[in-house]
């Protein structure tokens, strides 16, 4: 919210017709009335009470300050200039049109009634920076998001890429206000589709929503009734299915209810069942509040992905190689548990190498918390695994009391050798982070026939880790599956180094956009849209109906 005090001087003064002029202009734009405003008197004298009254009001940010420094406090919002006026309009009908962005409204009210009270240089000096301030406020939420997502949730590790303020408003000042603007929002087909269903949705509420919800827990081919009637409407409502008049669960009807699970990452058995109706079920509301959640997520992660890059989407428990932004390599993957620190976090990194034969190196927290109590119990216990001393030397168990050891004192590491047995398969991906976390291959290979995939310590676990080291190397050798063989065969652990490292996105959407049309909806597994869209609507977003 912006205010400056406002000042009722008895002698109304403006140094420069400009000025004055620029004012009218404004207050015009916000309130619709121009300001009867005195006479101008000695210049000199006025320009100084302009600048100072800048200086002053800028005084409280490091960006203002700097950059009306660096223009020699000069306006670039209140002169009648026409660039300022530009400025104004453009800036003005940006943020009128914020909440159709998926923003928050901004309250422009006290601006209004400070301008109104305008009476001198002084007055205005305030107005010119708490415009620029407004300016500011936009442009960083429509660029980058209204939240700061480590406020969020703890696995919200996400580096949003903010830009420097000052270089913000200063090339504003130097472009087509309008069109600076529109490019301040993020550029990808994602953002662009995102926008066009929630305008899709806002009128879908208008129109009262997609009707009565099916009762009932199964359908399948061949029901007939009062509840496959309701599952018809519903499914026609919500475009899956088009419009008929048939009162039995008919083939036409399997068929929009596999679209509908494929969209909705449920299996696409074709029969409607809990799952199945929990998700038809769902109104326009939700699925708009996911909208504008995947919106802001979107800002946050407004910066080049990369011309290949890795795409990791947990709510889908997929793995995807997108090159110029096509999809080239998909895989079914596994993710963290929903329970503790067990959850993936969410980050952009750099893949820079993978590891062929991998040991495993037991994250000290899996030791001491799952595998230290075995031990303790039976020393024996977890036997693949490796005792190894601070030296690097492997240590006999039976040497060892490992009920003096706590969580704190345990002073071995444990390693899992290369084997088909190892907890990382065969092959791990790596961009090294501080939260441990990469891609790998895995042994439990019957975790990937799961609906839900949420079974690791945190890693992303691959269905096809080997066609997708093949798809990697493509880039660097011309034939990576020999090569990638050779090195398996040897038994012995290899590190290849990636010739272009590739860019890997962590990401998190329950509502993810078709590039042919259409949405695909997904569970939010770990509750972390729940908290941002409750985020939002403290910020003031709302869900809009249009029509009706």
């Amino acid at each position: 919210m912006l205010f400056f005090p406002v000042f009722r001087l008895s002698q109304p003064r403006f140094a420069h017709k400009s000025l004055k002029a620029g004012l009218l202009a404004m207050s015009l734009a916000l309130t619709g009335a121009p300001l009867v405003l005195a006479p101008a008197p000695v210049q000199a004298q006025q320009v100084s009470a302009f600048m100072q009254s800048v200086a002053e009001a800028a005084s409280s940010s490091k960006v203002l300050s700097e950059f009306y420094r660096a223009n020699g406090y000069k306006p670039v919002f209140t002169d009648n200039s026409a660039r300022a006026k530009a400025r104004r309009q453009a800036l003005l009908r940006a943020v009128n049109a914020a909440p159709e962005k998926g923003l928050a409204p901004y309250d422009t009210s006290l601006l209004v009634a400070n301008l109104r009270a305008i009476k001198s240089d002084r007055d205005l000096g305030r107005a010119e920076v708490a415009m620029a301030q407004l300016f500011l406020d936009y442009a960083r939420d429509i660029q980058t998001g209204q939240l700061v997502p480590s406020r969020i949730d703890s696995g919200l590790v996400r580096q949003v890429p903010y830009r420097d303020g000052l270089a913000v408003l200063t090339n504003f000042t130097k472009s087509n206000p309008q069109a600076y603007l529109r490019k301040l929002e993020p550029s990808s087909p994602e953002y662009a589709r995102l926008l066009k269903e929630k305008a899709n949705l806002e009128q879908v509420l208008g129109k009262g929503g997609w009707g009565q919800t099916v009762p009932g827990s199964k359908y399948e081919p061949g029901d007939s009734g009062n509840g496959v009637v309701i599952l018809r409407n519903r499914l026609m409502a919500m475009g899956y299915l088009p419009r008929s008049a048939a009162t039995t669960y008919d083939a036409k009807m399997q068929k929009a209810v596999q679209q509908f699970q494929m969209d909705h990452g449920l299996t696409a058995d074709g029969v409607a069942g809990k799952a199945t109706l929990d998700e038809i079920n769902v109104g326009p509301e939700k699925r708009l509040a996911s909208i504008l959640v995947a919106l802001e997520r979107e800002r946050w992660i407004n910066m080049p992905l990369g011309k290949r890059h890795v795409w990791v989407n947990l709510t889908d428990f997929s793995a995807k190689i997108v090159d110029d932004g096509r999809v080239t390599f998909e895989t079914r993957s596994v993710i963290g548990q929903n329970v503790g620190d067990r959850r993936s976090p969410e980050f952009s990194d750099e893949m820079e190498h993978l590891v062929i034969n991998p040991t495993w190196n037991v994250p000290r927290s899996i030791a001491v918390k799952e595998y230290l109590p075995m031990m303790q119990k039976n020393p024996n216990a977890a036997g693949h695994l490796r005792l190894v001393d601070s030296r690097g030397r492997t240590v006999n168990r039976a040497n060892v009391d490992f009920s003096k050891y706590t969580s704190r004192s345990f002073p071995f590491n444990l390693k899992q050798p290369p084997s088909n047995r190892n907890a990382l398969g065969l092959v791990k991906f790596m961009f090294p982070n501080k939260y441990n976390i990469y891609l790998h291959d895995t042994p439990s290979k019957s975790l990937f026939g799961r609906e839900v995939r949420a079974f690791s310590h945190g890693c992303i676990r691959l269905q096809q880790p080997f066609d997708f080291a093949y798809a990697l190397l493509a880039k660097q050798t011309s034939d990576p599956e020999g090569f990638f063989q050779a090195k398996l065969k040897s038994g012995v652990e290899s590190v290849v180094p990636l010739e272009e490292h590739v860019p890997v996105h962590l990401i998190y959407r329950t509502a993810v956009s078709k590039p042919k049309g259409g949405m695909e909806y997904r569970r939010d597994i770990y509750g972390r849209d729940a908290k941002i869209w409750a985020a939002l609507q403290n910020k003031g977003v709302q869900l809009r109906s249009v029509g009706g």
